[in-house]
């Protein structure tokens, strides 16, 4: 006697795209109705998993800078312009106005230590 042999008969199944939405058969291991739509979901993955950065807007130190003059040594905060003798004063480093007497002053000359500038 021979073995029974039955055969399987298979029924095809739709499925929807995951992408489009239509309904498709699928053949192997398909997921996507057609390629459009499996590049689609491609790019669709990728961008979900890029992180988002977040860059910081830039900050100005000019209106934090303290400038002094070469010629008559002069010091100004935030003016990079020497008001007296109309010249280009060089950085002298991150200050402000000191509250006792007016004068400009630094923060590396009033606590002692170097600030990164």
């Amino acid at each position: 006697m021979s073995p029974s042999r039955t055969r399987r008969v298979t029924i095809p199944v739709t499925m929807a795209c995951p992408v489009c939405g239509d309904p498709f058969i699928p053949v192997g291991r398909r997921r996507t109705c057609t390629d459009a739509c499996r590049a689609a979901a491609y790019r669709a993955r990728k961008a979900a998993a890029r992180p988002v950065v977040a860059v910081p807007t830039a900050v100005s130190r000019v209106p934090l800078t303290v400038y002094e003059c070469d010629g008559c040594g002069a010091r100004a905060v935030g003016e990079r312009r020497c008001s007296d003798c109309s010249r280009f004063m060089r950085r002298v480093g991150i200050g402000g106005a000191c509250p006792g007497c007016d004068e400009a002053i630094t923060v590396a000359e009033l606590t002692g230590l170097e600030v990164g500038q």
